[in-house]
């Protein structure tokens, strides 16, 4: 159906076979265009925060990377899904108003909108609810 998966994560506490599961599914995938669905498994933003300073720091501690070169575009490049870009919209259902650890660095100029409605009772309508809400805003993206 044209849809490419990503899934975003460590594997270190994961089975095996569902490491490689995920792997072969984002290999199988990875040229679809119609959709990118980024699966989640096993993931924590403060995780993939560390997982990308430790990155860039073995950079630096090779010679690889300058420290005066490390920038925002450079820590968004070493994120798990690095090509993904930000967030424009994150929609949290069930009534609770944080973003429980699920992508900081992407979510910094998002526009939030929480919903009293619980996820197995969510419908289109909640959804079209949700993209009104966001149209109605003014995005300034930082400015």
């Amino acid at each position: 159906m044209g849809v490419r998966v990503r899934w975003s994560g460590r594997p270190g506490r994961l089975w095996k076979g569902v490491v490689r599961e995920l792997r072969a599914t984002e290999e199988l995938t990875r040229d679809n265009e119609r959709l990118t669905l980024d699966l989640c498994v096993n993931y924590g933003g403060q995780a993939e925060l560390v997982d990308a300073v430790a990155a860039i720091a073995r950079q630096v501690g090779a010679g690889t990377l300058r420290p005066e070169a490390v920038d925002e575009a450079v820590v968004a490049r070493h994120l798990y899904q690095g090509d993904s870009g930000d967030v424009e919209l994150f929609l949290r259902p069930s009534g609770e108003r944080r973003t429980s650890n699920f992508l900081p660095w992407q979510l910094a100029h998002a526009e939030l909108v929480f919903m009293e409605v619980l996820w197995p009772d969510f419908e289109r309508r909640h959804l079209w609810e949700a993209v009104q809400i966001y149209a109605d805003r003014h995005k300034r993206r930082g400015g």
